[in-house]
């Protein structure tokens, strides 16, 4: 049964995609490249102005960040390991020569704008609330160099799964002649620039009935790096294996929250090493992480001339008891011994 709030709101929330929906508000601060945030305020959501000599039109001087805000099983609003995404965002505006946002800021912020688009967050089992924190140039600037101005927002938007049918398996295409970012790049932060590269290999192999790509490391193309933009896992007998993170891997907060899990509460021997392309085909199980996309399980890899099934009409049950483990605590079934998870 639908809440009083999320009644008020025209959403289907049996219907949900991965898409944007626009809500009540988005907050809103500016900064000096030399000075310090300040708290912001919320506006309602909808447009806004920037200069078309803006950083990051120019020069893609921004980063963005993933969260999602769930209704609880105690009636709470969580937000999973929210500090995590302050370092994260700060990393990303060190690397990008961006002011860096206080944490207690970045918070207050988070739980501004999602108490103010409560009624958008969907009824427990039927999706999230998406949070989209963006920091960027905003200044003009002509010439390569930082802006004299940022921006930081955040809008929200209701979703359902990342991947169509994304609980029931996806297949995906190893790819060759593309690559996410290489080493010692910005791979390793949510830059903005990251992301375009990524849509037409994408679209390519969405072509060829495939879900996404999975991305080989761009120096040898021999080690498995990412699948699009979500982190890779392979299950082989009590080894769970993930890419080491090395400067071109995005440094998940699920994908560290899994590794976590499947060590101290599921007897795995957790290794984060290089990942060879041929193992794909030695390992029981698959599946790929991410904010948006969660955990997700891998029903096929291809790779060349070869293809790997894991699993044909049923998911992996490793996986699935990774994703009901995590699940449990993103929805307060269970305790939190980690204390990972902030409500609101």
């Amino acid at each position: 049964m639908a809440t009083e709030l999320e009644e008020k709101v025209d959403v289907n929330w049996d219907d949900l995609t991965f898409s944007a929906t626009p809500t009540k508000s988005i907050y809103l601060t500016t900064c000096k490249e030399d000075g310090q945030w300040k708290p912001g305020e919320l506006i309602p959501y909808g447009d806004i102005s920037i200069s078309p000599a803006a950083g990051v039109l120019n020069y893609g001087q921004g980063l963005f960040e993933g969260m999602k805000a769930y209704r609880t099983s105690k009636g709470n609003i969580g937000i999973f390991r929210p500090s995590e995404n302050a370092k994260r965002v700060n990393s990303g505006c060190r690397r990008l020569c961006m002011p860096e946002i206080p944490e207690e800021l970045f918070w207050d912020a988070i739980r501004l704008v999602v108490k103010d688009n409560e009624e958008y967050i969907p009824p427990i089992g039927k999706g999230a609330l998406y949070l989209r924190p963006l920091v960027f140039g905003s200044g003009p600037v002509l010439g390569v160099k930082p802006a004299p101005e940022y921006t930081f927002l955040i809008y929200v938007s209701p979703v359902g799964p990342y991947f169509k049918g994304a609980m029931s398996g996806i297949h995906l295409k190893v790819v060759e002649n593309f690559h996410r970012a290489p080493q010692y790049g910005t791979g390793g932060v949510k830059a903005i620039g990251n992301y375009a590269g990524g849509m037409y290999p994408a679209r390519l192999v969405k072509t060829e009935e495939f879900s996404e790509v999975v991305y080989l490391d761009a120096r040898e193309e021999k080690y498995i790096e990412e699948v699009g933009a979500a982190n890779f896992f392979l299950i082989k007998g009590d080894v769970l294996a993930s890419p080491e993170l090395d400067g071109s891997i995005l440094p998940g907060i699920i994908r560290k929250s899994i590794l976590h899990l499947a060590g101290t509460e599921f007897g795995y021997k957790v290794e984060e090493r290089k990942v060879h392309v041929d193992e794909i085909f030695e390992g029981d199980e698959a599946f790929c992480s991410g904010t948006a996309a969660v955990i997700t399980p891998i029903i096929s890899m291809t790779y060349r001339d070869r293809k790997m099934i894991y699993c044909d009409g049923e998911v992996g049950k490793k996986t699935m008891e990774l994703y009901d483990g995590l699940m449990q605590l993103l929805l307060e079934q269970r305790d939190d011994p980690y204390g990972w998870l902030e409500t609101i």
